[in-house]
């Protein structure tokens, strides 16, 4: 019923308890996961889960918040992107809150990614922080729509959740919808397209509503969803079915 569209479960956090985390998500209807790589040194240990189980997928990307000696080409990328079960490209994007100075190697890193992405055919999964103008500018400048993706634990305001959908791109909620001084984020939630929304834990952290202090897992995407069926004034069966279907319209088809 419900699809987990970002998650870290290769963090220690997490694989120490890999098969209670594989149990919590059949018992709460996660019926799959999208297990997503922020370092090209870990990413064999997130291909590993995907191809471990059958309802893990994996992406392959480095993280904004990395600085890099060997940055990755896109040749790497693509490259790596071939394997079946990985189905993304990221996570990238920018991010000007954690890191400040120069920042010209993050945004050339992430028109590696989007080039990258455009070459393997694979949707891309963008982090914005504190960067949203210059993220769709060079969303826009690399042509990532041709790629499309989505939007990942969003953030940012309505207007720049309509303007990346112009460009094709998917807008994913995390826990933080479910927070209670998150009214932008709820706002946004409630006026997107429902063809456009993706759920997600970004497990280990960010857990939602009502499990707030606790290590966050796939099982509880169930409550970020049960927030924007309310939000929205639909049944969460409604937004299960769609939120799934996103899912596998994007990453999938």
């Amino acid at each position: 019923m419900f699809i987990d569209s970002h998650c870290h479960l290769n963090f220690p956090e997490r694989t120490e308890n890999i098969d209670d985390v594989l149990m919590n998500m059949k018992l709460n209807e996660v019926t799959h996961a999208l297990c997503v790589s922020v370092q090209l040194d870990t990413f064999p240990a997130v291909l590993q889960l995907a191809e471990q189980h059958e309802n893990l997928y994996a992406s392959v990307g480095v993280h904004p918040d990395y600085e890099l000696d060997d940055e990755p080409t896109q040749a790497e990328l693509v490259r790596l992107a071939q394997h079946p079960k990985v189905i993304a490209i990221g996570e990238t994007g920018l991010d000007y809150f954690r890191l400040t100075g120069d920042l010209e190697w993050q945004r050339e890193r992430f028109r590696i990614h989007i080039r990258a992405a455009n070459e393997a055919k694979k949707p891309l999964i963008i982090h914005t922080r504190a960067a949203a103008a210059d993220t769709l500018r060079i969303m826009q400048e690399e042509n990532a729509g041709q790629a499309g993706g989505v939007m990942h634990c969003f953030t940012e305001s309505i207007e720049v959740a309509e303007a990346a959908i112009e460009q094709g791109f998917y807008i994913s909620f995390s826990g933080i919808v479910t927070f209670k001084k998150a009214t932008s984020i709820k706002e946004v939630a409630q006026k997107i397209p429902l063809e456009r929304i993706l759920i997600e834990t970004d497990s280990p952290y960010l857990a939602p509503v009502p499990q707030r202090g606790k290590t966050n897992q796939p099982a509880f995407v169930k409550h970020v969803a049960e927030e924007i069926a309310q939000l929205r004034n639909i049944s969460i069966e409604e937004l299960g079915l769609a939120t799934t279907n996103n899912f596998k319209r994007l990453f999938l088809a």
